[in-house]
């Protein structure tokens, strides 16, 4: 049986002026899933992930969560439903660790902006899932790039959204925090019933990581599904304009 997907995409298009960026997009994501869009440079995976978050406007394009329209949230509406971990860091370098994950809670506080236990308990475990809990009382910064993508990672969770949105999450980090912090958000999606869409360039740990596979090229989508039926040695040369024998060695299995 198909899984009953959470967040459906429909027909989203993005212009800015004449130029078309995003063309005619429709994707799904189940419930638990994990969806990795891969392309080259300028394709248009920024701006998907922007368009889906409600920061820029997409037009013509419907998105669906759980059956319902997004037309209309307002951003507090929106922040308790996705969460973003964004491509480039711009975090207060005079916040602590702990008072930046924090932030994540910003969409469910009261007028006076009061955190309750249950809100501290929540940064509490996001930040011990992304091995950031050690660093909470640190200034922003004095942390490394990798330590600061961390904190990013623990603010989203921190929203406790339906959807989390990851523009290149791992970028900063060696090898062992990749493989670590994607494997994690992996299984908490699948446990806490939480759809991602990941934009990876590293087409390795999107085979590793992937349910399903969205290829974005030229701001479409030229492929979508498993990443063994879209990760082909035929359309990635295509789709980066290098020799087809480059990835037969280059694609590792799951």
């Amino acid at each position: 049986m198909k899984p009953t997907p959470l967040l459906e995409i429909h027909n989203l298009t993005v212009s800015y002026g004449e130029r078309i960026v995003l063309d005619d997009i429709s994707l799904s994501l189940a419930n638990g899933s994990v969806l990795v869009v891969i392309g080259p440079n300028g394709a248009g995976k920024t701006t998907l992930i922007r368009a889906i978050s409600g920061v820029i406007p997409a037009h013509p394009g419907q998105i669906v969560l759980e059956g319902r329209s997004l037309a209309g949230l307002n951003h507090a509406e929106r922040a308790q439903l996705f969460a973003v971990v964004p491509q480039a860091r711009n975090l207060p370098p005079a916040f602590t660790a702990w008072e930046t994950v924090l932030l994540g809670r910003t969409p469910y506080l009261n007028w006076f902006g009061q955190t309750s236990k249950t809100d501290e308990e929540i940064v509490r475990q996001a930040m011990s899932q992304t091995d950031t809990l050690s660093l909470a009382q640190r200034r922003v910064g004095e942390l490394s790039g990798g330590e600061q993508q961390r904190l990013l990672l623990a603010r989203a969770l921190a929203q406790q959204p339906r959807v989390l949105l990851l523009d290149e999450p791992v970028t900063h980090l060696d090898m062992h925090y990749q493989i670590t912090i994607l494997d994690q958000i992996r299984e908490l999606a699948r446990e806490n019933k939480i759809s991602v869409l990941a934009v990876l360039h590293d087409i390795n740990m999107a085979v590793r990581f992937a349910d399903q596979t969205a290829l974005l090229v030229g701001g479409k989508v030229i492929a979508s599904g498993s990443p063994a039926e879209v990760l082909t040695p035929a359309r990635l040369s295509d789709a980066y304009d290098l020799p087809r024998e480059i990835f037969k060695y280059f694609i590792a299995q799951p």
